[in-house]
This record gives structure tokens, C-alpha cells and sequence, in this order.
């Protein structure tokens, strides 16, 4: 509930361009009125009366079906409309005939408005016969960036974005590029990329295709685009090295011998002989000697009545061995003076 509270509204979707014509009908040499809503503020228009076209195919053989000499340029206002008068010229090319308006400048927008022109020829449509041929208007560019992930050998992607424009006389339709990654002398690897859409003769649209290197990549990389046979731009990237993966590398140089020398030391320890002679070692590899116990005394002898005799022998302080008395030396009288 919190979270639905603090959610900001959804943008509303922007209105797509309309255009309306005063009369659907008029004869050449007279004038209508054309308007129109939801166009960007402040674009320049272009407005032109073109025969052999229709609101679903668009203008067949582009700018070269209209009367250009008597088109008209317009500016919208504040809320994206417009109205501006048009002569109803005789185009080149026989009817259906439309009113067709283009942008000049910004985002590109295009709005035919049906017309039907009295007195002027009419034929079907022709087969569209012809061919697209799209090339790159702007430079290409890369969208995207590399994660956590990436920086452990994940597969770098990234989405090349480029603005094509159909030059040719018929639409191209969910045209089939090829994206190409090439890495030093090493020839470009292709992959099939549909994009799905149609590019109106004299028409552009903004491309937008994905690819992914192979896990692990780095360096400098060039990124191609093709279009049948014909590259359509290159764009440079410089991949960044992959440095969680050389971290693990020397962590594991690292802690592997140094189980290997524990587990051999505990296999040494198991396997030893375990005599008196030979040294015990203890943690950490340090020997460990056998401890010698201290040896107890002979027992006396008993004595004649069975009983245990207890001899001791205590020194005085203030006797020198040489000068204790004992039993040996006889009893002499002391004397005073000098003997």
C-alpha cells in the first residue's frame, strides 16, 4: 500500500499526429485549408500535394510524385496544431493523390491526409517493383553497461543504435541486418538481427540491435553493421579485462597448495611408526620428544625382625664432611691451649 502510494503517475501516452483537409474534394487551381493536432511545438512542416500515393502505402517514388513548387511550410504552435492554406496543384504523377506533411527539422513525422483532385488523371498504384536501399543518416552508438557479473568473465553485452533512412523507391519492410564483432586482424563474426518496423521511401527510422561478445572478452573490439552486401557503419569498444576472474586465479594459486601441504602432513603423521625412540610431533608440525619419567629408588633392605630399616642422613650446616664427627674416630678429651 505504501509502495502504491509513492508510485508516480504513468505518463500519458503522446498523441500521434493528425492532419484534416477543409474539403476532401477540390478541383485544380482552387485552395484548401489544411490542419492539424499533436504535432511537437514549434517544428517546421512541409506540405505538399503528391499524386500515385495513398495513406496506407505512402508517397510511391517519394518527393518526385509531389508538386513541389507549390508546397507549403508551416510552424506549429505552442500546442503542436496548425492550419495553413494549399493550393491544390496538379502533382506529376496521376491519383490517388493525398495531402502529404513531413518534418523538417526534429523528430521525424510523417501524416498523409487523402485527396481527391477533380479534373486530374487517375490510375492504380504500381507494383512496387522497386527496391529500399537504407544508409546510415547519423553516427551509430552504444547503449548499455556492463554489471557485476561482466566483471567475472559474463558474456559483455550491448545495443548498437543507429538512424537509417530509405533512399530507395519502395518500403522497406522488418528489414534483416547483420551484426558483425571483430577483435584485431580477426575477420568480423556475423549474426542475423531483424528489426521490426518499415522504413517509408524517403522515410528514417531509429535501429536499435543487440548482440553479446563471448564470455571472458576483452580488448578492443569493432562493431559493424550490414545490410545485404554493404556495411553500413563500424563503431569502436573497448572492452575492460575481466579482473574478478585473475582475483580467483591467485586465490586459488594461493590456497591450494597450501591444503595439499596440510593434507600431507596429516597423511605423514597417520603413516609414522609410533615407537618410543622416534620423535612425536604435535601441532604445527613441531616434534614432540618423548618425556623420560623420573626412576624410583630401590626399596632397604628389611631387617632381621621383618621390619623396613629407615636410614637417613642429614647434614648440619655447620659441619664440613671432612670434619663431622662419626663413629669410626675415637672420643679425644679437648683441651685448652696448645697441645
Amino acid at each position: 500500500m505504501l509502495l502504491s502510494a509513492w508510485a508516480p503517475p504513468a505518463a500519458a501516452d503522446d498523441p500521434k499526429p493528425v492532419v484534416t483537409l477543409s474539403k476532401p474534394e477540390a478541383a485544380k487551381g482552387t485552395e484548401i485549408t489544411a490542419s492539424g493536432t499533436g504535432w511537437r511545438p514549434g517544428t517546421l512542416l512541409m506540405l505538399l500535394v503528391c499524386g500515385q500515393s495513398s495513406p496506407g502505402q505512402g508517397v510511391i517514388g517519394g518527393t518526385n510524385s509531389c508538386a513541389n513548387a507549390d508546397g507549403r511550410a508551416v510552424t506549429t504552435d505552442a500546442k503542436g496544431a496548425f492550419s495553413k492554406p494549399l493550393p491544390v496543384a496538379a502533382p506529376p504523377k496521376p491519383c490517388p493523390c493525398v495531402v502529404h506533411v513531413a518534418t523538417v527539422t526534429g523528430e521525424q513525422a510523417v501524416v498523409d491526409a487523402e485527396l481527391k483532385i477533380t479534373g486530374h488523371p487517375v490510375a492504380p498504384l504500381p507494383e512496387q517493383s522497386g527496391t529500399g536501399r537504407l544508409s546510415v543518416l547519423t553516427a551509430p552508438r552504444l547503449d548499455g553497461s556492463s554489471g557485476i557479473l561482466t566483471w567475472f568473465g559474463a558474456p559483455p553485452s550491448r545495443t548498437l543504435v543507429v538512424t537509417v533512412g530509405n533512399l530507395g523507391s519502395a518500403p522497406v519492410k522488418d528489414p534483416v541486418f547483420q551484426v558483425g564483432t571483430s577483435h584485431g586482424v580477426f575477420a568480423p563474426q556475423w549474426e542475423d538481427r531483424q528489426w521490426k518496423g518499415t522504413v517509408a521511401p524517403g522515410g528514417k527510422a531509429e535501429v536499435r540491435l543487440g548482440f553479446e561478445l563471448s564470455a571472458g572478452a576483452h580488448g578492443d573490439y569493432q562493431v559493424s553493421v550490414r545490410y545485404g552486401p554493404k556495411v553500413l557503419a563500424t563503431q569502436p569498444w573497448g572492452v575492460g579485462r575481466p579482473w574478478g576472474v585473475t582475483l580467483f586465479w591467485i586465490l586459488l594459486c594461493l590456497v591450494v597448495p597450501a591444503a595439499v601441504f596440510r593434507i600431507g602432513m596429516a597423511v605423514v603423521d597417520k603413516v609414522r611408526p609410533s615407537g618410543a625412540g622416534h620423535a612425536r610431533r604435535g601441532r604445527g608440525g613441531r616434534p614432540r620428544w618423548p618425556v623420560r619419567e623420573p626412576t624410583a629408588e630401590p626399596a632397604p633392605p628389611p631387617t632381621a625382625n621383618g621390619a623396613t630399616a629407615t636410614t637417613t642422613t642429614t647434614a648440619l650446616p655447620w659441619f664440613t664432611p671432612d670434619s663431622a664427627p662419626t663413629e669410626n674416630r675415637p672420643n679425644t678429651p679437648t683441651t685448652k691451649g696448645n697441645p
